[in-house]
């Protein structure tokens, strides 16, 4: 039988850039690159990308508690994954931050998206792009384990606060 890690790990894939200092970027979940190197992705294509693998790990993170139905899962997710929170979530980690992550960051907070947020002000949903690009960045370059670190640091803080 075939060790499944060893599988992933052997998925070849070219590095687009720094990873922070990483020799050779993780490679991704999937095979699909993206059409550019990373550091030409605009933010909003990078937030895309970044809102789903922080949904992920969100759900991750909510499923390792004890109690497992639906409704109370929703419930705990939406405490992490809403713009405030996640405006929140960034605020705490910027202190952490390199200075190429804060550059994505200030990018991604930048972004024009041409949509109007329906639950949240205009600046939380600013930060949560901001956080989401940064997310997205981490991914694409392969920094799993710095990504992995600061997801769980800010979920970490966030609980504390609470």
């Amino acid at each position: 039988m075939t060790d499944y890690n060893s599988e992933v790990n052997s998925v070849k894939q070219e590095p687009f850039a720094d990873a922070g200092g990483l020799a050779s970027p993780a490679p991704l979940w999937f095979p699909e690159q993206p059409a550019k190197p990373v550091r030409l992705l605009p933010p909003l294509a990078l937030a895309y990308i970044g809102d789903a693998v922080f949904e992920v790990a969100v759900r991750q993170h909510v499923m390792a508690k004890p109690n497992l139905r639906p409704h109370h899962l929703h419930g705990q997710s939406t405490q992490y994954v809403s713009a405030k929170a996640q405006a929140r979530l960034l605020a705490l980690l910027e202190p952490e931050l390199t200075e190429e992550e804060k550059d994505i960051v200030r990018q991604g907070r930048n972004a024009k998206s041409g949509t109007v947020p329906k639950n949240a002000n205009v600046i939380d949903y600013r930060q949560a792009t901001a956080l989401e690009s940064l997310v997205g960045y981490l991914y694409y370059t392969g920094a799993h384990d710095r990504l992995r670190g600061l997801i769980s640091e800010g979920f970490k803080l966030l609980e504390e606060e609470r």
